[in-house]
């Protein structure tokens, strides 16, 4: 997508989104993406709780921010088995 590659072609500038985030796990993805920020409004002002709805976004935004620093894993589109299968309990 134009928003994974955009940390790439703007390595050294602040990137931060400020619409289309509706919900926690959208900041949490931009945030996996290496996006510096979210800026938020409505998705918290129009919510049934306000408060907590806040409390989830920063919440999302942390953990998005920590995944990254943290070195995420590539997706792949197949599974590949990381444990090795000698010695393991076989189940028939």
């Amino acid at each position: 997508t134009a928003l994974r590659s955009m940390r790439g072609y703007f390595p050294g500038v602040p990137l931060i989104v400020d619409a289309g985030l509706g919900r926690p796990s959208h900041a949490a993805t931009v945030m996996e993406l290496g996006f510096d920020a979210v800026l938020l409004n409505t998705a918290v002002a129009k919510a049934a709780y306000p408060v907590g709805m806040a409390r989830a976004f920063g919440k999302a935004v942390d953990a998005g921010r920590e995944a990254f620093s943290s070195g995420m894993l590539e997706p792949r589109d197949v599974a590949v088995p990381s444990t090795p299968m000698v010695g393991r309990a076989v189940f028939s």
